[in-house]
């Protein structure tokens, strides 16, 4: 009897993300861990460094308890600065051991030998920014001194053995340097992720006069991209594809912020995505009277506009509607 319970267990485990994705119910939650952040980029103006209340280990462990019967398997960490929280590894212990697919979004500039260990030991894809390899403009760009950490931290994940990736956004600043920083990726098994920045979307994208670029001359990055095979088949070139159509103005394909996604911040309060405002707190709320709480309406009018790009609110939809791009994504460069 306790064999037959704990198979029906798993196969409703397995289930349950597949009954969502076909009632068009959230899989992925992008979780801000903490709100503190030891970088200051120009083009972001989430609400960081505001002393606003963070959940607790227990808190969060019972949240995301609760999002994993829901159907929720995936959960992008990030910040802030995750590493800059000290009980950083026991939550994601919690959230892996409840069956999250977790992986972690950090600037690289807190990395030691011991968290990678730890990471690895956790069997976590880990996502690093770096922008550009050039120290002033890497200042200019996240408004600390920080590269040496960053490149040091990369050093230290060079024998990484689970999904490790490079995320790069093109500003004015580095958009001449972007194919550099992606062939440097590529030289050490990072996947590149390479992303447009946004400005003015909701309320994601600071205006920041020294990183806006005219839209004709950051799509000649992304187009290069494409044209020297620089991004490896599968997901993230299909993503560079849609940056590119997005800074041409061209129609990209349905938003699903709400719902193949959700955004959650460090004090427990729910968006469709984190350029929307929050429709209630899990602390205080359950998580069906705030899913029923999204609009609809001001979603699907954000999304025809193709207002942004964001990953997040993308990539369940893109890899539904592209089974054989999804397929062809590397796990890893040897």
């Amino acid at each position: 009897m306790v064999k037959l319970a704990g198979t029906l267990a798993l196969i409703s485990g397995r289930v349950k993300p597949l009954i969502n994705l076909w009632r068009g119910r959230p899989v992925l939650a992008t979780f801000q861990v903490t709100l503190r952040c030891n970088s200051a980029c120009g083009y972001c103006d989430l609400p960081l460094n505001q002393g606003r209340y963070e959940l607790t280990r227990e808190e969060i462990r019972r949240i995301f308890t609760t999002l994993h019967a829901s159907g929720i398997r995936f959960v992008l960490v990030q910040g802030g600065e995750p590493l800059l929280r000290p009980d950083l590894i026991d939550i994601l212990e919690d959230l892996s051991s409840s069956g999250l697919h977790v992986t972690v979004v950090t600037n690289g500039t807190r990395l030691t030998t011991d968290l990678v260990a730890r990471f690895a030991s956790l069997r976590l894809p880990i996502s690093v920014s770096l922008d550009t390899l050039n120290r002033a403009r890497y200042r200019q760009v996240r408004g600390a001194d920080q590269l040496p950490q960053v490149l040091s931290g990369l050093n230290l994940l060079s024998q990484y053995p689970h999904p490790k990736f490079l995320t790069c956004i093109v500003s004015e600043v580095n958009r001449e340097e972007v194919p550099d920083v992606v062939r440097f990726a590529k030289a050490r098994g990072f996947i590149p992720v390479v992303g447009a920045y946004h400005w003015n979307v909701g309320l994601y994208g600071k205006e920041d006069a020294g990183l806006m670029y005219d839209r004709s001359a950051a799509v000649r990055v992304f187009e290069l991209l494409l044209k020297e095979d620089l991004i490896p088949p599968g997901y993230f070139r299909q993503f560079v594809t849609d940056n590119a159509l997005w800074l041409r103005g061209e129609q990209l394909e349905p938003c699903d912020a709400g719902r193949y996604s959700i955004a959650i911040d460090a004090s427990g309060q729910v968006s469709p995505c984190l350029t929307m405002s929050p429709v209630g707190n899990l602390r205080e709320l359950s998580y069906q009277e705030i899913l029923s709480r999204f609009n609809r309406t001001q979603i699907q009018a954000c999304s025809d506009c193709s207002s942004c790009n964001r990953l997040d609110g993308r990539v369940v939809g893109t890899i539904l509607r592209h089974p054989i791009t999804a397929w062809r994504t590397p796990v890893r460069f040897s």
